[in-house]
């Protein structure tokens, strides 16, 4: 049909320039709305003390998807979960704003170095009564 589906989402400004949003997969949908990991992902990036985060849906029986923040921080460093909370609230809303946020040592890697969202996702959603 002349075109390959790759799963990413975009969108398209007004001068007809498409800026690609998140993959479709990792899209997080918590109480009816669809939240994009990456803009997430970008805020919290940019605290002094982060590393490394990758942003995931969890299970959560009132929203039907938890937006969870997995942080790897840098060595000698310290911050608390409010601080990433409210730095993401400031900037992109209470919507976005990770409901958990947990503190590891390191992040799975793909091959490619990038967080292994699979792995992750995994670790929360294998007891889970349902899939996403």
């Amino acid at each position: 049909d002349g075109w390959l589906h790759t799963g990413d989402i975009g969108v398209r400004s007004n001068d007809g320039f498409i800026t690609l949003v998140d993959r479709k997969k990792d899209m997080i949908v918590s109480g009816g709305f669809n939240v994009f990991p990456r803009e997430i992902e970008d805020v919290i990036s940019e605290h002094v003390a982060v590393s490394s985060v990758a942003v995931i849906g969890a299970p959560d029986e009132k929203w039907g998807e938890a937006v969870t923040a997995i942080v790897a921080l840098k060595p000698d460093t310290d911050c608390d979960p409010d601080e990433l909370r409210h730095l993401v609230r400031e900037r992109k809303g209470a919507i976005y704003t990770p409901k958990i946020v947990e503190f590891v040592d390191t992040l799975p890697l793909t091959a490619v170095g990038k967080p292994d969202k699979k792995v992750i996702r995994a670790q929360y959603w294998s007891s889970a009564d349902r899939s996403i």
